[in-house]
């Protein structure tokens, strides 16, 4: 996606046209408007015709931009658990992995980036209860290896809204959840999370319809998307109107949930109150 944007931004300012363009590479249009909707793999000779086709002559720039054509082609860590991992949801990963900005919002549970392994577990055996305890262990570690991404260089921030519904639910019994909101607490202190909590008092708020995703991309050229889980499918949204509405939803709850400042106390009283030691 950030090439095929990058891709289609040099094509319209040297006056290409798609049609021009995919002679060039002995393409259809049609091609190369997927090319620039990153919904295709990349030939690294292609990419080089179009950049000289396109006035890129400049060492650096044509290097870097090589360089991701390479990078899109290869695959993500996660392919590594294919066996245990839906194809809808390796298209997830891969934006993931390449969003600045993570908005969720989430209602039954803690957020997948910030569980920790005794909690992912819990939550793992509820779909797939019946699993060994090897599948049961690939998935745990699926999960964990996911949250890799907070911890890179220059991570994308993660700013989620959980219900505190998610927090009373006693998954995986008392020391789990003792664990988990304690890891909670400590992510708090990172400066690229930012965590609220929306109180039972606040009554019904934008969001009653259920958990969602925002990913937003470095490339401002990139829209939004919106994802939606199901449970054995997932819904991708990138229409404006749909982009706007959840966008307002996600607003009105980060105004509706106490403020940031507030979760380790909130976190901590729930600690005390529901999984003392």
């Amino acid at each position: 996606m950030l090439l095929g944007a990058q891709l289609r931004r040099l094509r319209e300012s040297s006056g290409v046209t798609r049609e021009g363009a995919g002679w060039e590479i002995r393409a259809s249009e049609s091609k190369i408007s997927r090319m620039e909707l990153g919904r295709v793999g990349f030939k690294e000779r292609d990419v080089a015709d179009l950049l000289t086709l396109y006035g890129v002559t400049e060492t650096h720039e044509r290097e870097a931009l090589l360089k991701l054509a390479r990078d899109a082609n290869s695959p993500g860590w996660w392919h590594r658990y294919g066996d245990v991992l839906p194809s809808w949801f390796q298209s997830y990963l891969g934006l993931e992995a390449a969003a600045a900005l993570i908005r969720s919002y989430e209602v039954q549970f803690v957020p997948g980036l910030l569980q920790t392994p005794e909690y992912a577990r819990a939550v793992v055996l509820l779909g797939h209860g019946s699993a060994g305890s090897a599948e049961i262990d690939r998935r745990v570690a699926l999960r964990m290896q996911r949250q890799q991404l907070l911890h890179r260089e220059n991570p994308p921030l993660l700013w989620a809204v959980v219900d505190e519904a998610a927090l009373r639910r006693p998954m995986g019994g008392v020391e789990a959840m003792r664990g988990q909101l304690a890891a909670l607490i400590e992510a708090t202190k990172s400066p690229h999370i930012r965590l609220q909590v929306i109180p039972f008092a606040a009554g019904g708020h934008a969001a009653a319809g259920g958990a969602f995703t925002i990913l937003r991309f470095g490339d401002q050229e990139l829209p939004d998307i919106v994802y939606i889980e199901q449970l054995t499918s997932a819904i991708y949204l990138d229409k404006r109107e749909d982009l706007d509405y959840y966008a307002v939803a996600m607003e009105r709850l980060c105004v509706e949930a106490e403020p940031p400042e507030r979760t380790p106390e909130i976190l901590g009283r729930l600690l005390d109150d529901l999984y003392p030691a």
